[in-house]
């Protein structure tokens, strides 16, 4: 039985889960703190990592499809999100195990989006492993097992297709094993990088390591009630944003400036979207709320801030945006919906698919207008196959029909429009704080159980680009599997 291969990936995607949670371990250790609930997670997923090993012991490698990559995908990043949750509900520090799971799936899935109305209330060991949680979600936990544990060729590539967003995927190097070392060498150093001028802005190490941890990831889980507003920093702020700007850039490109194929990197034609689009929005909300926060360079500092928190699904706060002017709301809504590029760790419906979106409506409209012209769409100078372009279209209404159904479902719940709109597109888009009742001033408490698990599986389609979890609910695919 084909099927067999998914506990198999499920037993490795759970034994590094276990590893990883030495690290929050050691932190409750030389804090003085209680280790007790991380011990006992990991004594849980090495249990049940032992018994799925087992369970895929007869499983052949070589005979994965690509359907068995997107199922254990989904599933690796379901599993990971329910054992995540246990040493906040064993520390008794959220003690509701679906306030535990939204916080732990927010983490993972990088949105950012909290439950907690007191964040400075929790320890400094569950504070570690809620941030870490963004540091290991962001590059993907599948990638991150293919570099330390390499699979055959076609078993990463469906792995690797499933995991990474954006409508084009492929390999920076024959190797998918050597491709995941690259790009968790380039998502450290980055991350290196930006505690070391956090940690030359006077903020203390434990603080760098967990502010990077979000911004790199494009997480945005704070540990103080205010944010990044909590330092009152220019400096500081315009670290973390640039980082942010950073992190939201295809990684392929710093591969290619790695390489010292600058030229070629610097030519995308998202990046220059992505870039530009920042610098309107920035410019366009500066003017928009200059007498309102205190001058124009004030109005920049918090303008530049929160569009690339918001362009890239970041979700730090600096100020209460939701107090700005209308337009600039707006445009920070639209923001959230368009997200960051390809191949980054943004959220989002992803800035390619824009570029996509528009060439071929500009296409179809000259094609009615000059029925035998032939009309060519291309992205960063290769041109796009149907497929490719199909599947954008089919992204994008799925993503539209998730919105609508979203958005009936919690609003029975009796809150206003704004903030159950917003509270689905921060979900969905991996943002984090949105409008409302769930802006910067807010969270997502008030939601019923019901609610929170709905907003919690958004988050997680929203990662995956919805195909790997929309699998899961496929008769057609289960029936494949078990055959």
């Amino acid at each position: 039985m084909r099927s067999r291969i998914i506990p198999r990936i499920l037993s490795r995607v759970l034994l590094i889960e276990a590893l990883l949670l030495c690290l929050p371990m050691v932190c409750a250790g030389i804090y003085a703190e209680d280790t007790s609930p991380f011990l006992l997670t990991i004594i849980c997923l090495l249990v049940v990592a032992a018994a799925l090993a087992w369970l895929g012991r007869k499983a052949s490698v070589s005979s994965m499809r690509a359907v068995e990559g997107f199922v254990s995908v989904g599933l690796s990043w379901i599993a990971m999100s329910l054992f995540g949750a246990l040493p906040f509900v064993l520390s008794g520090e959220i003690p509701s195990y679906v306030d535990a799971f939204f916080e732990t799936a927010s983490g993972f899935t990088t949105t950012g989006a909290s439950i907690l109305t007191d964040v400075e209330a929790l320890s400094r060991s569950m504070l570690f492993w809620r941030s870490f949680s963004h540091f290991i979600g962001g590059m993907g936990v599948l990638v991150f097992m293919m570099a330390v544990m390499p699979l055959d060729e076609r078993h990463s590539l469906h792995l690797m297709r499933a995991e990474m967003t954006g409508p084009v995927k492929g390999k920076l190097v024959p190797q998918m094993s050597s491709t995941a070392k690259i790009l968790y060498r380039i998502y450290m150093g980055l991350t290196a990088l930006e505690v070391l001028f956090l940690l030359a802005g006077g903020m203390p190490l434990y603080d760098s390591l967990l502010t990077s941890f979000g911004t790199t990831a494009t997480g945005g889980f704070g540990i103080y009630n205010s944010s990044m507003g909590a330092y009152d920093s220019v400096y500081l702020e315009m670290v973390v944003a640039v980082f942010m700007v950073l992190s939201g850039i295809n990684f392929n490109l710093y591969y290619l400036v790695l390489m010292r194929r600058s030229i070629t990197g610097l030519k995308s034609e998202e990046l220059y979207t992505y870039l530009g689009i920042i610098g309107f929005a920035t410019i366009t909300i500066a003017t928009n709320i200059s007498g309102q926060v205190g001058g124009p360079l004030q109005a920049l500092r918090y303008s530049f801030f929160q569009v690339a928190s918001i362009m890239t699904s970041t979700g730090f706060s600096s100020t209460n945006f939701d107090l700005w002017p209308t337009y600039s709301r707006v445009l920070l809504v639209l923001l959230m919906l368009i997200g960051a590029c390809a191949g980054s760790t943004g959220g989002g419906t992803k800035v390619s698919r824009l570029i996509i979106l528009v060439k071929t409506t500009i296409g179809d409209l000259r094609q009615q207008a000059s029925p035998r012209s032939v009309q060519r769409i291309t992205l960063e100078g290769n041109r796009l196959d149907d497929r490719t372009i199909k599947a954008t279209f089919y992204y994008l209404a799925m993503y539209a029909s998730l919105v609508v159904a979203s958005c009936l479902f919690l609003s029975a719940q009796g809150a206003d429009i704004v903030t159950t709109f917003t509270s689905t597109i921060a979900c969905l888009s991996n943002i984090g704080p949105g409008l409302g009742a769930v802006g910067p001033a807010g969270n997502f408490a008030f939601w019923n159980p019901g609610a929170k698990v709905l907003l919690s599986f958004l988050m997680l389609l929203g990662r995956l680009d919805i195909y790997a979890v929309a699998m899961l609910f496929s008769p057609s695919v289960w029936k494949s599997l078990l055959r």
